[in-house]
C-alpha cells in the first residue's frame, strides 16, 4: 500500500537528513555509523534504509542539496549593475547565506574527499557553477578596468575561501552585527580586487 501524504516519510527523512548532518558536522563521515544516526532519530538500524539506500548516499544528498539550496538563492539574489555593484552583493550574499549554516559548510567542504568518483564530479559541477558566477563578475570587471587582479581563478578562490571561513570562527550573539561583517569582509574584497587600489 502506497504511503500517504504527511506520513512519517515525510517527518523522519529531513529528520535523518539533519541527524547525519550533525554527526557528521561534529565527528567525520568516517566515523559516523549508521547505527548512530538511527539512534540520534529514535528509530531502529533497519528503518534506516527506508529513507536513504546506503550512507554515502545519504552524504552526497547532504552536499547536493546544500549546493542546489546555495545556487538557487543566488538566482533569486538577481545580482545587478556594474563589476562593482555585482561584487559586493555576491560578497554579502555569500555571507549571509552561509553564517547561519556552520554545519552544512563543514560538511560541504571538508567531506568532498569522502564522495564516490561519479558523486564528487555531481558536486564539484555545482560547485563550479557557483565559482563561475564570482569569475565572471571579476572579468567583467577588469573589462571595465575597475579591477586588477593577477589570475581570475585563482582570485575566485582565494575570495571564496575568505569569505566562506567566517564559518569557522563567528558564533551568533557575538560582538558583531552580521550586517558589520559584511561590510568588513566587503572592504576587504574590494580592496583585493581593485585597480591599483582606487575606489
Amino acid at each position: 500500500m502506497a504511503r500517504k501524504q504527511g506520513s512519517h516519510s515525510d517527518i523522519t527523512g529531513p529528520k535523518v537528513r539533519d541527524a547525519a548532518l550533525r554527526l557528521i558536522a561534529q565527528h567525520g563521515y568516517a566515523a559516523v555509523s549508521m547505527r548512530q544516526i538511527a539512534a540520534e532519530v529514535g528509530i531502529q538500524a533497519g528503518a534506516l534504509y527506508n529513507y536513504t539506500p546506503d550512507k554515502q548516499t545519504l552524504l552526497f544528498d547532504l552536499m547536493q542539496g546544500h549546493m542546489a539550496e546555495l545556487l538557487a538563492a543566488l538566482k533569486a539574489e538577481g545580482l545587478q549593475g556594474g563589476a562593482m555593484a555585482q561584487l559586493e552583493a555576491f560578497t554579502r550574499f555569500h555571507i549571509r547565506f552561509h553564517l547561519p549554516r556552520p554545519d552544512q559548510v563543514f560538511v560541504s567542504y571538508m567531506e568532498l574527499r569522502n564522495l564516490s568518483a561519479d558523486n564528487f564530479a555531481s558536486v564539484e559541477a555545482l560547485r563550479r557553477q557557483y565559482e563561475d558566477v564570482l569569475e565572471n563578475i571579476l572579468r567583467a570587471g577588469e573589462a571595465e578596468g575597475v579591477f586588477a587582479v593577477p589570475d581570475t581563478r585563482v582570485t575566485t578562490m582565494a575570495l571564496i575561501a575568505m569569505l566562506t571561513g567566517i564559518s569557522n570562527w563567528y558564533r551568533a550573539g557575538g560582538r558583531l552585527e552580521t550586517d558589520k561583517i559584511e561590510a568588513i569582509y566587503w572592504d576587504m574584497v574590494r580592496r583585493a580586487v581593485t585597480a591599483q587600489g582606487r575606489p
